[in-house]
């Protein structure tokens, strides 16, 4: 069904309604107009890294770990994977008469924010600090969930519209400030692909305000950007209980009927909360036009249309077998694997099980399940820890010998043990002498980074208050990493953080994000070498944040990699791998189109792993104007591709950069193509010094004018 149809179907459908039930359908929990034969439906529903809470689903490497993969043809198959499970779960439960929250098929999500600081508690939800790469993962995942049949399979849903990042515990009241130029350089164009590339069906205001309006009725963002210039023709919904944040908190009305007016005249269709229940009071009191809650409830029937949800489609056969079935299981196994990246390696990995007779595992998140699955998760039939994993691959073979080490942030695992040191210390200590090797599992969880409102970290409200670890995991790193025997350290987090200490005494680090409900297996197939680790890094691991700008400051200057002046820890694009990739030739050709326009430039690289083990890279190109004042301080992201080499070989590979890529922002947010001579580099990182330190390989430039 197109939208053209789906739109005629609403509006005749909406024509058959009083007032009272239109706004009855504007509410995130819709009520049944039962004379219409319209069910009950509610819009609510998660899927950011799988169908969440709602029971058991595949439960994917939370967002952040996808983007490490840089894979945009598994984004695609695992947004289909996902679809398909949550078709599978819709089914059953309109069989069975459940319409509750969490069951529908609407999905809210990707979260496209960008990462642009990493105290932001929510960061691991995006797909790092990059806005072209979040848009290229964003667009097949959307594709994925959405798919192109004759009818939607799930509605997708681009969260939050759009310069929303942290403070958390602020975010209620707070006005992000955006210059012109910000805005078109980082803050809208994952947006906007997400509405021209990927016709995603529904957007999501943030709760705070951008550049002194409420981003829930932003005439600029909603009307100007969204359905101006982009041409979205889809639905807008409110974060939750957002709307009620304009009287309440931004104090831009005085009370809930002025907020349903200011919200529903800018064109929010839906609203998560309840401010909408006042609907019928605006109406009677004339002070909004019915008008607008006709051309809302349009909107919203069209996407119920385009859902089939009125019609036989082709989805209402999946079966319930579809959840967790083997492929998706195996789809999440390879994901894990991609999204592990190696930031150090003195050569102890991959270990050789024939040269080990004892392995220590030691840490808080060794044997955690929630440092397995971050937020917005669903539930797994089965999980595989850290622990589990290392255990399953070591067999009979080698002794595992296990200590927790320390609470995850308290200091002591028993309540009644004396304060002040961790009281599984001397354990690890024990384990740590007695074993041959060391893996030493550290990190946070979604109770110390994630959402307002979250329980472990309720007086940061979400937020991390720097990169530090806890105090406990930080005595407990301290000396296990001098315990005279060989440490790799296994990072479970969704942001940067510290890890200057092991960068300097661990023998290596692997930085494994939350991998999903069994990712225990990935760490352990990588450190075991039954698999070459190959992510990259979607953000900057900065070392500490002494040069970075206040967290409220949403200026760009010296934040993420493309503007950071300073020398980082471990740069965006990093990750090592037990191959050696590297690029020998770059040759470029401009591409044009008709009239000769120009259309970008298809480079031809010929590469080689100069090592005798096979292994994924990823190819990446970037891009650095040379001309204009208006150019990104620092070469950026223009193109990459997942590539596979095996050992001693060498391969080409073409790779297209789009004539996007050579454009520039002025300062009143004009974007056009102003250079003339542009630098080229391809590598398997980034193009700075620290990369090419780490990783000891120079990337080859190209100069190219247009």
């Amino acid at each position: 069904m197109n939208r053209e149809e789906a739109q005629q179907r609403a509006r005749a459908l909406v024509a058959k309604m009083t007032v009272e039930e239109k706004a009855s359908q504007l509410k995130f929990d819709a009520e049944a107009i039962p004379r219409l034969g319209i069910p009950a439906y509610n819009w609510w529903n998660e899927a950011l890294h799988g169908v969440a809470r709602a029971g058991t689903a595949t439960v994917f490497p939370q967002a952040i770990g996808l983007a490490a993969a840089f894979d945009t043809e598994m984004m695609k198959e695992i947004g289909s994977v996902i679809a398909t499970e949550g078709r599978a779960k819709y089914n059953e439960n309109q069989k069975y008469g459940d319409r509750d929250i969490y069951k529908g098929l609407t999905f809210w999500a990707p979260n496209v924010n960008i990462f642009r600081d990493p105290r932001w508690g929510r960061g691991h939800e995006t797909y790092g600090e990059d806005p072209y790469l979040t848009s290229r993962l964003a667009v097949p995942f959307i594709q994925g969930l959405q798919s192109d049949g004759e009818y939607m399979k799930t509605a997708a849903c681009a969260k939050h519209f759009a310069v929303h990042s942290g403070p958390e515990a602020k975010r209620h009241f707070f006005n992000a400030e955006a210059s012109k130029k910000d805005m078109e350089e980082t803050y809208l164009p994952a947006f906007e692909a997400c509405v021209k590339e990927g016709k995603v069906e529904a957007v999501m205001g943030a709760y705070n305000r951008t550049n002194g309006e409420p981003c829930c009725a932003s005439e600029e963002l909603m009307n100007h950007y969204l359905r101006g210039k982009w041409k979205f023709q889809g639905h807008y919904v409110s974060d939750c209980w957002a709307i009620r944040d304009f009287h309440e908190n931004h104090k831009v009305t005085d009370r809930p009927e002025e907020s349903v007016k200011k919200a529903l005249e800018a064109g929010c269709d839906l609203n998560c909360g309840c401010t909408y229940e006042k609907i019928l009071n605006a109406y009677r009191e004339g002070i909004i036009d019915e008008k607008y809650i006709t051309e809302s409830c349009v909107r919203l029937f069209t996407t119920r249309f385009l859902l089939g949800m009125f019609n036989e489609t082709e989805y209402d056969k999946i079966s319930y077998l579809e959840v967790e079935s083997k492929e998706h299981l195996e789809l999440a196994e390879q994901a894990a694997t991609e999204s592990m990246v190696l930031l150090k390696n003195d050569g102890i990995l991959p270990l050789k099980k024939e040269e080990i007779h004892t392995i220590g595992i030691i840490g808080p998140n060794a044997n955690s399940r929630n440092s397995l699955i971050g937020n917005y998760h669903g539930t797994s039939s089965e999980y595989v820890t850290v622990l589990e994993g290392m255990k399953q691959a070591a067999g009979d073979q080698i002794r595992v010998l296990y200590s927790e080490g320390c609470h995850l942030w308290k200091d002591t695992i028993e309540h009644l043990a004396a304060p002040g040191q961790p009281d599984r210390l001397a354990e690890a200590q024990a384990v740590a002498e007695y074993s041959d090797v060391v893996l030493l599992v550290v990190g946070l969880d979604e109770t110390l980074e994630g959402e307002e409102g979250d329980t472990g970290n309720s007086d940061a409200s979400g937020d991390k208050k720097d990169l530090e670890f806890p105090e406990p995991q930080k005595k407990l790193m301290d000396q296990i990493l001098e315990c005279k025997k060989p440490v790799i350290l296994v990072n479970m987090t969704g942001s940067a953080m510290n890890l200057s200490v092991a960068e300097e005494k661990a023998a290596a680090i692997i930085q494994a994000w939350y991998p999903g409900a069994r990712g225990g297996k990935a760490v352990s197939d990588i450190i075991f070498g039954e698999k070459s680790p190959s992510g990259k890094l979607p953000v900057t691991f900065y070392k500490d944040t002494s040069d970075i700008p206040d967290f409220e400051d949403y200026s760009m200057k010296n934040r993420t990699y493309r503007y950071y002046t300073g020398e980082p820890l471990y740069p965006f694009g990093y990750g090592l791998t037990y191959g050696k990739c590297v690029v020998n030739s770059v040759t470029a050709e401009k591409v044009y189109g008709q009239e000769k326009e120009f259309k970008g430039v298809k480079l031809f690289i010929e590469t080689e792993n100069q090592k005798n083990t096979e292994t994924d890279d990823v190819l990446q190109v970037y891009i650095k104007d040379l001309d204009t004042e208006y150019a990104v301080l620092n070469p950026t992201l223009a193109a990459f591709k997942r590539i596979h080499l095996n050992g001693n070989v060498s391969g080409k590979t073409e790779i297209f950069v789009d004539k996007r890529a050579f454009t520039s922002v002025d300062e009143n947010g004009n974007r056009k193509i102003t250079g003339k001579n542009f630098k080229l580099y391809a590598g398997f990182s980034q193009p700075d010094a620290r990369s090419e330190v780490l990783t000891g390989i120079k990337c080859k430039e190209i100069l190219c004018q247009i």
